[in-house]
């Protein structure tokens, strides 16, 4: 008996597997599904994304707030940036850009931003090559990310708040319009609005800040680790740190909107792959009742998984 049960039991393990194995997507339709998915999931990438400011109107008022105290601040702050950071912290990251590529416009592509946008491909193509669903999906979650962080603090945000950038040092005499020692030098009309073209009126918010905390929130939301995307994004940060360019209000800003596009974009996509359900589904909810009888007399605690 002992051991056809055990047999019943090796026949019934080895037909699960079988199940499991004929319904695993193959190289092609795992490609498919990820770049269907990621394509339908472009509205909904937005939606949410107005969703994290309009949820809690409370907190994006004390959001905005800390950003107009911190522009009320700039020329302080920024002034002890470039006396204090800047000239202690200023290094450059050996150059992995390929030549044919050194010479490009595309700036993400080259420079120290290789540091983020070559790994991502490295990502994608080895989940490519091992059918890795979820590392298709971070990779390219981290490419929409990178996108949608480069059309909205150029086109749209930089545009509206047309901000020039702090004079270097500050209170030293302007030599040209991009440049001033006025913190409150908003709304000048920008020449174009073409992808890293002229710098007037392009501080607020900083776009590779926004870019560099969008790739590090999906990263660190789609592989549940902080320690790696962040602590690579700081060290391209501060490599050649002068070249940004920026009051510290802008960075910060930059901050804060491309933390909530990576969530954004995560969240979408997760509710798309109905992670984001299962994720709901594993909180704990704790209720509190309390109790009066001759066998009890107390508080019961009822958790619901």
């Amino acid at each position: 008996m002992r051991l056809f049960i055990n047999c019943f039991l090796i026949l019934f393990s080895l037909t699960v597997l079988s199940q499991n194995q004929s319904k695993k997507k193959n190289h092609f339709q795992t490609i498919g599904h990820v770049f269907k998915t990621s394509f339908k999931t472009i509205p909904s990438d937005f939606v949410y994304l107005g969703k994290e400011v309009s949820d809690d109107w409370k907190k994006t008022g004390y959001y905005a707030a800390g950003i107009l105290g911190l522009i009320a601040t700039d020329k302080i702050t920024t002034k002890a940036w470039q006396k204090y950071v800047e000239p202690n912290i200023d290094y450059r990251l050996p150059n992995i850009t390929p030549d044919y590529f050194r010479n490009g416009k595309n700036e993400w592509i080259k420079g120290s931003n290789s540091y983020l946008t070559y790994p991502i491909m490295g990502i994608y193509l080895g989940s490519l090559l091992g059918n890795n669903e979820k590392g298709q999906f971070a990779a390219v979650n981290s490419f929409k990310a990178l996108a949608y962080s480069t059309l909205i603090t150029q086109f749209a945000l930089k545009t509206v708040f047309g901000r020039n950038r702090p004079n270097r040092p500050l209170d030293t005499e302007v030599t040209f319009e991009p440049w001033t020692n006025n913190n409150w030098d908003f709304f000048n009309a920008r020449r174009n609005t073409f992808l890293f073209a002229d710098a007037t009126g392009t501080a607020l918010p900083s776009m590779h800040v926004t870019a560099y905390f969008a790739l590090a929130k999906v990263i660190q939301m789609e592989f549940d680790n902080y320690w790696i995307p962040y602590s690579v994004m700081t060290a391209v940060f501060f490599s050649n740190v002068k070249s940004h360019n920026h009051w510290i209000s802008d960075m910060v800003f930059g901050g804060l909107v491309g933390t909530l596009i990576g969530r954004s974009v995560v969240r979408s996509s997760w509710r798309a792959r109905g992670i984001l359900d299962r994720k709901k589904q594993k909180k704990i909810s704790l209720n509190y009742t309390p109790s009066f009888s001759p066998e009890f007399t107390g508080l019961r605690i009822v958790g619901t998984f």
